[in-house]
């Protein structure tokens, strides 16, 4: 695979989900068309492709700081049904930022779809900032389709945080995200979302409070048009002294529907869980006040859901 050159389609794919030029430096993996196609390692970041099943294992070193590993994949055949399997261990006290994503651009008439399953164990003291971003586009009738799964393991005092984007041009989605976290670890989860058309986005958390002083926020932002539909599911199970916060925000216009389930439950009398959510239309107050700045209609309500969503 030395000779791979990217085209101008995949340039463009890796601009929208990774915010990248071109091929990445330092340590990162670029999957296209369902295949490995390049691997670059640093001295403290090793990759592997996995030998049983599509994938890579991604090993930092302890105490590793500034460092980031990317992982995009980039989908411009159609009819590519991908499944990969990426676990990553991060080592003692690990500083890294792991910057994700899928791009599909289908011009045809067959169903592409990425599933991604990832599995994070971070051990003591450890840190990661996980960003992913999905995106469809194309011409072709075919359905871009994007299923990821997230395993999060985190021991002492570890810490997650996912930022996960969707930004636009995916018809379906179902994203599961579970966790189970140690004596004073904190998972943090921001979700975006934005639907158009007759597109579908489920998204389900399920975090276990296990350890002494454990934390979790959960937080979706997500704006459902036209004839779109949206699930949102979290569950968070207090086991021991823990805080968890979970927020569903939801903007619904034309025909839009949005679900939000939330499920809590405190199993220990020192756990503290908070549920919140709010879904409903934009407030006319707040286009009328842009549009006598000088807005139309259709520009205040677009700032407004720009604004919603950063």
């Amino acid at each position: 695979m030395a000779d791979f050159e990217l085209q101008n389609v995949d340039r463009n794919l890796l601009k929208a989900v990774a915010d990248l030029d071109g091929v990445p430096t330092g340590a990162f993996s670029l999957r296209k068309n369902g295949q490995s196609v390049k691997i670059n390692v640093t001295p403290n970041i090793n990759i592997i492709r996995k030998e049983d099943k599509p994938g890579i294992n991604i090993y930092v070193r302890a105490d590793t700081k500034g460092e980031t590993v990317s992982i995009p994949v980039v989908i411009t055949e159609r009819g590519i049904d991908d499944k990969v399997y990426n676990d990553f261990y991060i080592g003692k006290n690990a500083d890294v930022i792991i910057n994700a994503g899928c791009g599909i651009h289908n011009d045809g008439c067959e169903e592409t779809h990425h599933n991604g399953i990832h599995r994070f164990f971070l051990e003591e003291g450890a840190k990661v900032l996980y960003l992913e971003k999905h995106y469809g586009e194309g011409s072709g009738e075919g359905a871009r389709v994007l299923d990821p799964v997230t395993e999060v393991h985190l021991g002492k005092n570890a810490s997650l945080e996912m930022r996960t984007i969707q930004i636009k041009g995916v018809d379906s989605t179902i994203r599961k995200t579970s966790g189970d976290l140690g004596d004073g670890a904190s998972l943090v989860i921001l979700e975006k979302i934005m639907t158009h058309g007759h597109q579908t986005a489920e998204t389900e958390f399920s975090v276990d409070l296990n350890g002494v002083g454990s934390r979790t926020q959960v937080t979706s932002r997500s704006v459902a048009t036209e004839n779109s539909e949206q699930k949102f599911v979290s569950k968070v199970y207090g086991n021991n002294e823990c805080f968890g916060h979970v927020e569903c925000d939801a903007i619904i216009k034309d025909h839009g529907k949005v679900v939000s389930t939330p499920e809590i439950s405190a199993n220990c009398v020192d756990a503290n869980l908070i549920h919140e959510a709010a879904i409903g239309k934009i407030a006319g107050e707040q286009i009328i006040k842009l549009m006598t700045l000088g807005l139309t209609e259709k520009e205040a309500e677009a700032a407004i859901i720009d604004g919603f969503l950063k």
